[in-house]
This record gives C-alpha cells, sequence and structure tokens, in this order.
C-alpha cells in the first residue's frame, strides 16, 4: 500500500504499475504487428507489382 512521506507519495515498482504483467501482451504485439506489415506487402503486391 502507498504510504506518505514527506508530502509524497511513496508506492513499490508494481503499485505504480498498477496494470497487469504478462497475459501473452507481447505476443499479440508482435503478431499483429507482423500481420500488419504481411498484409501490406501483399496489397503493395497486387496493385503495384509488374
Amino acid at each position: 500500500m502507498a504510504v506518505r512521506e514527506n508530502g509524497r507519495i511513496v508506492e513499490t515498482a508494481t503499485e505504480a504499475r498498477a496494470g497487469a504483467t504478462g497475459h501473452n501482451v507481447r505476443m499479440v504485439l508482435g503478431l499483429s504487428l507482423f500481420g500488419v506489415a504481411a498484409l501490406f506487402a501483399i496489397v503493395y503486391l497486387y496493385f503495384f507489382a509488374a
């Protein structure tokens, strides 16, 4: 729990983050980024390939 010291609130790193870590967030972000890049490449090749 956060405590007040010298007029400032002091929290641990986990308390300050206030969010869940894990949950495969990096995996979802990586796969989504790869998917969008692949989709852009397919669209480019479809419309602009010689």
